[in-house]
């Protein structure tokens, strides 16, 4: 088979950590071909490092597109434009794999389900949680009927303080919200698919902007994963800085969500800045707490706390020190387009992430909850 043609929309943060270390681990399989940024650096420096020889370099997304020469593309772009790229790619006749979260609103994410079941051609979204190994275990264990039926989750990922300093994070014109659509998310997805159920009766849910115009740059904390400044720009911050919600599912489960930047929360009550699940069924719970799978359960009548499987961080090469982990995102990916396997994030999946998502923002600010 010859190899497949890659491009890249979008070459900032993401981009350089995960999907370009990711994909360049299957050149034996794709040529890393076609870069689009606006800011031409960018393209040019990911075509230096990553691309093949012949690569190109675009600053308008369309260019790139024209060619068909391209089997799939990475959509790597603020919230707000993934649907109208991702659309205009798989018009385009190509593959999509579009960063998390699937889309700023439900009806973008619509479009997009809309444009794929039109025309035929693969989109998954970039839930890369879902491929760690605790979770992977939890799935397992899950599978398994350790648990029995499943009727209270737990989806945490909290941060005492770690808002973006680089990129346009705390933009709401451009990412659609804060913590709740950029970490939450990922929460959220792992949850709901360890429980493997995606039937939402309601969602009620507040977010909270406390902390962001608040605090001082001594006080602020930080996320400066790019090598950014350390703090960032009260006056232009305009989006929540913590967000709870709760999930009713039409069998009667429950979901309790809770992501944040800033939250005055001490670091033991889980704010390790990681995604986490808790689970809690009939015959026995787990949680990943501690990155790995902690089971609790009976054992000859006693209550009894199980540990299941090592402790093994990560999966995403560009965070990795040492030598990088196989990406299994990429790994994945990269066998669906070969047509070696089915893809394991699916879009209308990531539907329902993106519209629960949306009703805790709509009952924040109606104070209503909101039915599906």
């Amino acid at each position: 088979m010859a190899k497949l043609k890659i491009g890249f929309i979008g070459c900032g943060g993401i981009a350089n950590q995960k999907h370009l270390p990711g994909m360049s681990q299957q050149t034996e399989y794709v040529d890393l071909c076609a870069f689009c940024d606006l800011i031409p650096e960018r393209a040019e420096k990911a075509a230096k490092e990553y691309g093949t020889p012949d690569a190109k370099v675009y600053t308008d997304y369309h260019e790139m597109l024209a060619d068909p020469t391209i089997d799939a593309v990475h959509v790597l772009t603020p919230n707000i434009a993934h649907c109208e790229i991702t659309v205009a790619a798989l018009e385009a006749g190509k593959h999509v794999l579009c960063e998390k979260p699937m889309a700023a609103t439900p009806e973008d994410a619509q479009k997009m389900l809309d444009a794929r079941d039109r025309t035929g051609k693969m989109l998954t979204i970039g839930y890369q949680y879902r491929h760690f190994h605790e979770n992977a275990v939890a799935r397992k264990v899950v599978a398994d009927g350790w648990l029995g039926d499943i009727y209270y989750a737990e989806a945490t990922y909290l941060r005492r303080r770690g808002v973006p300093t680089w990129g346009v994070f705390t933009d709401k014109s451009k990412q659609g919200g804060g913590p709740l659509i950029d970490i939450g998310t990922h929460a959220l997805d792992n949850t709901l698919f360890l429980m493997n159920n995606y039937d939402v009766d309601y969602v009620v849910g507040t977010s909270f902007e406390k902390l962001g115009r608040l605090l001082t740059p001594d006080v602020q904390g930080q996320n400066n994963w790019m090598g950014e400044p350390d703090h960032w720009n009260n006056e232009t911050y305009d989006v929540e800085d913590s967000a709870v919600g709760q999930i009713k599912m039409k069998n009667g489960a429950v979901i309790n969500l809770r992501a944040s930047w800033a939250m005055n929360m001490a670091e033991k009550a889980g704010c390790d800045n990681q995604a986490h699940t808790l689970l809690c069924g009939t015959k026995g719970g787990l949680d990943t707490l501690e990155g790995r799978v902690r089971l609790n359960h009976i054992v000859a009548n006693e209550q009894t706390i199980s540990w299941v499987g090592e402790k093994i961080r990560g999966y995403i090469p560009g965070f990795s020190q040492g030598p990088a982990p196989l990406s299994k995102e990429h790994d994945i990916w990269v066998k669906a387009l070969r047509g070696e396997g089915e893809l394991f994030v699916t879009a209308d999946q990531a539907f329902v992430v993106t519209k629960i998502l949306d009703a805790i923002y709509q009952s924040s600010r109606t104070g209503q909850a909101i039915k599906f």
